[in-house]
């Protein structure tokens, strides 16, 4: 099938990844995270095509594109159309306006990276046809539909965080957000003299799917424990240590692990909170080191080879901190480096995982920007 690749755009659409800096796992569980959106994006071109339902979007990454009716949206075996299609769904539930159109995504974020390529090209793809049609979406609307599209067309159970940090995120901060009532607050990051390098593993995290879903029952097994005990508890956000030990004979080992790291991880994003606003380097470069090791032992979503990236910063005093970010099994690894050993650190990082794992590495540094925006218009 011939596909419009290199049309005039009437309207161009920046969605960008998004990092972690802490607070993983937590948002399905409705506790707080602390995302920030970077400044790597997916670009999406729009052009209206004056059809009433025909549209047709081509990734310039995969060279591939695909085609559909706007009357008979239906899941594809491609999981990548997925995440468009199940936007475009959510949108047809709640709007008539939508009409035929041309797009094309072009991608500088490295898929299955951790670093949500995913809820860019959902968020990306919302924001673009609501302005592009005038649809009158607000903002957390895009956020939540591109969420239900990732649950009802992927099948990932997932939070709320990716979508909203890829839209609400500003530039220079990161988003103290807390997933159940969806307040936030933009906390300034200065990191000066150190700088957030990301590592990328190349090591696919394609178990993180199923994972996720078996990871956020096995959290929802131990919240129907404890709310046998402690009626008033909601969520893991509504329990504390004390509590959880309370009914630890009443779970098994896995359960009780992972709300123990779902608990604490909760409390270090409010201490790297308050760590970021004391510009306490030290504290934030040891709450990710911690993060990281519950990550390996109590929640079991790191690798191999994420672990040994931690391992090796641990041996490197230029290195503040480091922790695997994303949903898990693989992705980006990220480090908070000196400014002045950045070079040296990655060279030595390259070769050494060379060595461990013959795979390349793949370094680039992440500053905090903004959110989904709109680059030009007709």
């Amino acid at each position: 099938m011939q596909f419009l690749t290199d049309f005039t755009p009437e309207l161009v659409v920046a969605s960008p990844g998004r990092i972690n800096l802490i607070g993983e796992h937590t948002d399905y569980n409705l506790g707080y995270v602390l995302p920030a959106a970077i400044a790597r994006k997916i670009t999406f071109n729009f052009q209206r095509n004056n059809s009433d339902d025909r549209c047709h979007i081509y990734s310039k990454q995969y060279k591939t594109g695909f085609s559909i009716d706007l009357k008979s949206v239906r899941r594809s075996a491609m999981e990548w159309e997925n995440y468009l299609l199940g936007v475009i769904h959510e949108i047809t539930k709640k709007t008539d306006r939508l009409r035929g159109f041309n797009c094309t995504i072009e991608s500088d974020l490295p898929a299955g990276s951790g670093l949500s390529s995913s809820a860019a090209l959902e968020c990306g793809l919302a924001f673009g046809l609501n302005d592009l049609f005038g649809l009158g979406l607000s903002k957390i609307s895009m956020v939540k539909l591109s969420q239900r599209a990732e649950h009802n067309f992927v099948g990932t159970q997932c939070g709320i965080m990716d979508q909203f940090a890829s839209v609400m995120g500003a530039d220079g901060h990161a988003m103290l957000l807390d997933c159940r009532s969806l307040d936030h607050t933009h906390i300034p990051m200065e990191l000066a003299p150190y700088k957030m390098v990301m590592l990328n593993t190349k090591v696919s995290h394609n178990l993180a799917s199923s994972a996720y879903n078996i990871r956020k029952s096995e959290c929802e097994e131990g919240v129907s424990i404890l709310k046998a005990k402690y009626p008033e508890v909601q969520s893991l956000r509504d329990v504390n240590t004390p509590m959880l030990l309370e009914c630890r004979d009443r779970m098994n080992t896995t359960v009780f692990n992972r709300c123990s790291f779902i608990i604490s991880e909760n409390n270090r994003v409010l201490a790297m909170v308050d760590a970021l606003r004391k510009k306490d380097l030290n504290n934030i470069g040891a709450l990710l080191y911690e993060a990281h090791e519950g990550t390996r032992t109590l929640y079991e979503v790191s690798c191999p080879e994420s672990d040994f990236l931690v391992d090796f910063a641990k041996k490197h005093p230029e290195v503040l901190g480091a922790r695997q970010t994303g949903g898990g099994f693989g992705g980006c690894v990220l480090h908070l480096v000196h400014e002045k050993s950045v070079t040296r650190f990655v060279e030595s990082a390259t070769h050494a995982y060379k060595k461990k794992f013959n795979i390349p590495l793949e370094a680039f540094e992440v500053r905090p920007s903004r959110g989904t925006t709109i680059t030009y218009t007709k």
